[in-house]
């Protein structure tokens, strides 16, 4: 073998025309740098790291001066890839419907059907037929149809309604303020200086509220209109786009939805392909508590908002309520917002109401209230359960902190976006503290006063809280009198 790789070297030595010394020092070289990382493996390291550091550094500087540039091809590449955004989103939201669709309808009616079928002729029966058929494909179907009829009643009934009240609303607000103007007029004849103060209040209110109306929403409103219908009508490329992006979505979400078991094992593949097994299992199983949380919420709110927008337009029809419409849909969208979005729908139609007639609005205040707490209380529980596993301050804060970086869509989102953060503190914590060998119940740590080796010593009584304080700030002084 010696002989061999002898020859070898020699005739790579004639192959390249170099003498044997150099070749020679060559294979040394190389050979010592292999000793070396062999022996210093943490030299490569370091190297990697360094090189790690320097590309990174490099690439914020980059992204620091091209800040600009950066955010426009971003922009730019989500506008290309809006459709499939679409469908994405539609897919996510659909989904739920094809499932129960697919498992507690067809694939029932099918059972039925061979039941039935083996009872009568139990020769002709195939059990594997049973397990070949798919409906995907017809709950797919199904499913598009129903939201294509639901979108074509939500267009052609509820949006020309909306927009009549809301010019209903406009050109006679001057009767409805005049109307709220008389009636509190009557209430307050017995105490004619409240009288005068609360006339002058509303004729500031009236003034403001019409100079907003009038110079700020209907114009908004209008520009809003002509715009869009400018861009949808006399627009032969908008028209284009629009449809292409809603065609392409609408292909895109039903190749996800037929396959989405394919994309979800592939996308599984990938995890286990870079991350260790144990690391990908917890990845996984973080990505099905974000879908379980997120999905859950956000679909369970819109049902709950619907059904509270329909019980909400039945009763205020039953009632005679003026624009129960119109309010309706303020109630049923704002009450997709936590805590405040019943407030934030039902202040604004009191007062338009309170305007029409003012005995009205103080019975859709109570109404509102008693329907407020039926979702409170049984229904919103009954469809979201504990999707979100926060408490009440810890919604209000979520709320309150996405509103406030985000606006209503924050509002609307935020406690689920909140609950996956807080999970994943929660995660963090708890790993901390199994490996510190500490307890993970927060029950362990109300009464604590301190951890003494494994044992965890609750709070003394105040008397001898106070005496060990004292004693201690004694200790300390007197060690800096000796210093």
């Amino acid at each position: 073998m010696a002989k061999k790789e002898q020859q070898t070297d020699n005739q790579n030595q004639v192959q390249t025309g170099m003498p044997e010394k150099e070749v020679n020092l060559d294979i040394i070289g190389t050979s010592r740098i292999r000793n070396r990382i062999n022996e210093n493996p943490h030299y490569l390291h370091w190297g990697i790291t360094a090189f790690c550091v320097i590309a990174s550094s490099i690439l914020f500087c980059y992204f620091l001066f091209n800040f600009s540039k950066i955010t426009d091809s971003v922009s730019e590449t989500l506008r290309i890839l809006r459709p499939v955004i679409y469908g994405l989103v539609l897919a996510y939201l659909l989904n739920p419907i094809v499932t129960k669709i697919e498992d507690r309808v067809l694939a029932k009616l099918w059972d039925k059907y061979q039941k039935s079928k083996r009872e009568k002729d139990p020769a002709a029966y195939d059990a594997q037929e049973h397990k070949q058929i798919s409906f995907r494909g017809l709950s797919i179907l199904i499913t598009v149809f129903a939201v294509f009829v639901v979108l074509y009643l939500f267009f052609i009934n509820v949006i020309p309604q909306l927009l009549q009240s809301i010019q209903t609303i406009a050109a006679h607000f001057p009767d409805y303020a005049a109307n709220l103007e008389e009636y509190i007029g009557k209430f307050l004849s017995r105490n004619p200086e409240l009288h005068k103060t609360v006339n002058t209040l509303l004729d500031n209110y009236n003034k403001e509220l019409n100079d907003i109306l009038n110079t700020k929403i209907i114009p908004m409103l209008n520009d809003t209109i002509t715009r869009v219908s400018g861009n949808i009508l006399s627009s032969v490329a908008g028209v284009l786009t629009t449809l292409w992006n809603l065609v392409i979505g609408l292909i895109i979400s039903i190749y996800l939805l037929a396959s989405k078991e394919h994309f979800a094992g592939q996308s599984k593949k990938v995890i286990y392909s870079v991350l260790r097994k144990e690391r990908a299992n917890q990845t996984i199983e973080n990505i099905r508590f974000v879908n379980h949380t997120f999905g859950d919420y956000i679909r369970g709110k819109l049902v709950d908002s619907l059904i509270i927008g329909l019980i909400c337009f039945i009763g205020m029809t039953c009632l005679a309520m003026p624009y129960s419409l119109l309010i309706s849909v303020i109630v049923g969208v704002t009450n997709i917002i936590p805590f405040f979005g019943p407030y934030l729908g039902a202040i604004p139609s009191a007062l338009l109401i309170l305007m029409v007639d003012p005995k009205k609005a103080l019975i859709f205040i109570i109404f509102i209230l008693i329907l407020q707490q039926f979702d409170g209380n049984f229904l919103g529980p009954k469809i979201l359960g504990e999707s979100t596993g926060l408490s009440s301050f810890w919604i209000l804060f979520s709320i309150t902190l996405m509103g406030g970086y985000f606006g209503v869509p924050g509002m609307a989102v935020g406690v689920p976006v909140f609950a996956i953060i807080y999970a994943a503190l929660r995660s963090l914590v708890r790993r901390s503290l199994r490996k510190k060998g500490l307890s993970v119940k927060t029950s362990d740590y109300i009464s604590l006063w301190k951890i003494r080796g494994s044992e965890y010593v609750p709070l003394p009584e105040k008397k001898e809280l106070r005496k060990e304080i004292g004693s201690k700030r004694e200790k300390k002084e007197k060690e800096k009198e000796k210093q």
